[in-house]
């Protein structure tokens, strides 16, 4: 019992941590949490730690919040999933409440875009750094590499994130059927259809429905999630398109999770109580789903077939997280000063291996700030 009551006290204060620090997006957020959970403290090997990040990519939600909570499971059983996923959201959501208070009050959300200017291009020093070390681990073969290289072509021309996983499994499946080994994975599909409401006074009720259905069937980054609230509130007139953009930035701008975007919405819709609802309502999912995908990862792995398929996939969301990491780059790095910062954060990365990431972000920003003083 006493250890079990350590390891639950480990996973909260690693995942509230990593809460308040984690600013830029799931594929930081999965690098930190690499960086954190096997290279310093050795609670999972690599390999495992891929399987994991594999199986999140196969289910609807947001990815890191997803992999937070499977990092619990493993650790500290059911109680660390919950307490993983709680210390790691509540941060960004009482942070972008904050900011849903101040907007509805103001109008405006505060202008951060000085902390901003440096932050992005280290977040993309700090992804560079674990995904090279992720790369190496998935790269189990030739045929991986070429098939890592696709999914990298196939992202960089737009074609869907969640396709291109599947894909590539059903790929190495097909290379395994041929003879060529491979290693594991599994496919789930849980949807959650619900029958859109009527165009009406946003309620609590209401609100937690639609988000709920948001979380149960939403694969893909935050502008997939941009453009299931735009069909779903904007187009009803309940939210305008600014109010939109703005609830994505104040996602985008707090550490944690994007999808706290969800509090800031429904604030605007219905208070703190259409907060509470939203929030709910997109989270909930991501705890069912990885609850009944956890305990069958190492049965899948044991299948020579399935374990084909997600050593593919493991490859494939290295990729995918890599082309994301160039797409930001592109508005992240565009003067000689990010340059600067970016570069100085893969040499601090790469050389001091072991210190925090969050160091590294941090920095960043406080080296963005003072840039653009100048």
């Amino acid at each position: 019992m006493d250890l079990h009551r350590t390891r639950l006290g480990e996973v909260a204060k690693l995942f509230l941590k990593l809460g308040l620090i984690g600013f830029g997006g799931p594929a930081v957020h999965i690098a930190m949490m690499e960086e954190e959970v096997v290279r310093k403290r050795n609670w999972m090997s690599h390999d495992h730690f891929l399987d994991l990040v594999g199986a999140t990519n196969l289910i609807p939600g947001p990815n890191s919040t997803e992999m937070a909570m499977h990092i619990g499971r493993e650790r500290a059983g059911w109680r660390g999933l919950v307490l993983a996923g709680c210390c790691f959201i509540m941060p960004a959501v009482i942070f972008t409440g904050l900011l849903a208070w101040a907007y509805a009050a103001y109008g405006h959300l505060p202008q951060l875009q000085p902390f901003l200017y440096g932050v992005k291009p280290a977040i993309i020093a700090v992804v560079i750094s674990s995904m090279m070390v992720l790369g190496q681990k998935a790269l189990k073969s030739v045929q991986l590499g070429l098939i890592g290289l696709l999914c990298v072509v196939a992202v960089l021309i737009g074609l869907n994130e969640i396709y291109i996983l599947f894909c590539a499994g059903l790929l190495g499946i097909l290379i395994y059927l041929l003879g060529v080994r491979g290693n594991k994975s599994y496919g789930v599909f849980p949807f959650v259809l619900l029958q859109a409401l009527p165009p009406s006074p946003a309620v609590p009720g209401k609100i937690f429905l639609i988000f709920l259905k948001i979380g149960s069937i939403l694969y893909g980054s935050s502008y997939v999630l941009f453009a299931f609230l735009d069909a779903e509130l904007v187009s009803r007139g309940w939210l305008t398109k600014q109010q939109l953009t703005d609830a994505i930035a104040a996602g985008q701008i707090t550490p944690g999770p994007v999808f706290s975007s969800a509090t800031f919405i429904g604030w605007q819709l219905s208070g703190i109580g259409g907060a509470v609802a939203a929030t709910i309502g997109i989270f909930f999912p991501s705890f069912v789903f990885v609850a009944l995908l956890n305990p069958l990862i190492p049965k899948l792995r044991s299948s020579k077939m399935m374990s084909a398929f997600l050593d593919t996939v493991n490859m494939a969301s290295v990729a995918i997280m890599l082309s994301v990491c160039f797409e930001l780059g592109k508005t992240a790095v565009t003067d000689l000063r990010t340059v600067l910062i970016a570069l100085g954060g893969l040499a601090v990365s790469l050389l001091f291996k072991k210190i925090n990431s969050a160091f590294i972000v941090l920095g960043g920003g406080v080296a963005g700030y003072l840039l653009s003083l100048l």
